[in-house]
């Protein structure tokens, strides 16, 4: 494994910023004192620094040289709206409140790549640091770019990469095309007519119209997509009722929708509703039928991954490089692969044996409140960020 001398020195340094961020989460777009140690560290090295995108967004910019090329480095920096179970030092002090995705981690690595780059500029061009808030349903990618980021910061290229407990730390996975898919979310009222449980037949009870909408839902999966498409239509709430004796008004339902393309997701929006409305119409009924489309798929680019993969391929060799199997979870990078080439990929977060006394009993896995992010990998991620942004700059121009 080729790793950054300067970068393994300041292993402590960057490990102890890292458990401060964890200790002090932030949730979406009030990062604020997140933001302030992400600024005050990157000054403090001598790297210029913008604020406000995205509300909370930090973007570093470390030039050297003549050159007109630029490339984009993301780390996130919100945690989630969940309750930590560590007791550790590190552990949240604000209750409800935890960082349980690594995005202290992914903060933490880039900012070891920060210092590095700031020192030593071996390379010709620039080096935008984008620290963006509110990747976990928030948006903040999006929001960055609203607020200017391609304009003011004119990068090439933008590369990403998450933390992954069950994969080896000192590996990485990644794979070109659709790698996260999109995240949507539906709201469905069928409104029918309420009566007494002993009388149905003078209402028009909504609960069996809606048991019928929620199997056919599915059978837009099996039979109106190509098989070979990937997506996956979740009911996951159904409310209706308040009395055991009473048939109600109406039924609500929820849920989530996934797939790896917009051509599909296109497709399952427009039957959802048409078979909503057309159950409805046939039990006699009415329904509001609401579709939100939050992140869009995450589709890395061709040329961006294989280089990504030659560049961590001489840093940890081939056999530590993996093919990375596509997830339905949904990830906010998305917009920026929308926009500028790019790849995002991830790095091994190891089995959770990492973790200090004091860790809850549950299993060291994403959005888990036992989980705690791996600092071994800050020396490797802050490399593997120097060396990829080093050798984006070094290769011609494309």
């Amino acid at each position: 494994m080729k790793l950054i001398e300067s970068i393994l020195a300041d292993a402590s340094t960057i490990q102890a910023m890292r458990r401060d961020i964890h200790a002090h989460p932030e949730l979406c777009f009030k990062e604020e004192r997140t933001s302030d140690v992400i600024a005050k560290a990157l000054s403090d090295w001598g790297i210029e620094v913008h604020r406000g995108l995205g509300t909370t967004g930090v973007v570093g910019i470390v030039r050297n040289g003549t050159s007109t090329r630029a490339v984009g480095l993301r780390a996130d920096i919100d945690a989630l709206p969940m309750t930590e179970h560590n007791t550790f030092a590190h552990a949240s002090r604000h209750q409800g409140k935890m960082h349980a995705c690594g995005h202290d981690g992914h903060t933490a690595m880039l900012l070891a790549a920060a210092k590095h780059l700031a020192k030593h500029r071996n390379f010709d061009g620039t080096v935008y640091l984008v620290f963006q808030p509110a990747e976990e349903g928030g948006g903040g990618a999006r929001e960055m770019i609203k607020d200017g980021l391609f304009e003011k910061f004119p990068m090439e290229a933008m590369f990403g990469a998450h933390n992954w407990p069950g994969m080896k730390a000192g590996q990485f996975s990644l794979a070109p095309g659709p790698v996260f898919a999109s995240s949507n979310e539906f709201k469905i009222v069928l409104h029918g007519k309420g009566s007494h449980g002993a009388m149905p037949h003078l209402g028009l009870d909504p609960v069996p119209a809606a048991c019928q909408m929620v199997q056919a839902f599915q059978t837009i999966i099996t039979r109106n997509k190509r098989p070979i498409d990937a997506g996956v239509i979740s009911v996951t709430m159904i409310h209706a009722g308040e009395a055991t004796n009473v048939v109600p008004d109406s039924v609500t339902m929820e849920g989530t929708v996934r797939t790896f393309t917009l051509e599909v997701l296109d497709l399952i929006e427009q039957r959802m509703q048409e078979v909503a409305e057309g159950i409805a119409a046939t039990f006699g009924m009415t329904v509001d039928f609401k579709f939100k489309r939050n992140y869009p798929p995450t589709i890395n680019h061709a040329a961006e991954t294989a280089f990504v993969r030659e560049v961590l391929t001489d840093i940890v060799g081939a056999d530590n490089v993996q093919n990375f199997e596509p997830t339905m979870g949904a990830e906010d990078f998305s917009y920026y692969l929308l926009e500028k080439p790019g790849c995002y990929f991830l790095i091994g977060n190891g089995d959770g044996s990492h973790r200090i006394g004091g860790h809850g009993m549950g299993p060291c896995m994403l959005h888990n409140p036992s989980y705690d992010f791996n600092d071994e990998l800050i020396p490797l991620g802050g490399s593997m960020w120097v060396r990829l942004a080093e050798a984006w700059l070094a290769q011609p121009r494309p």
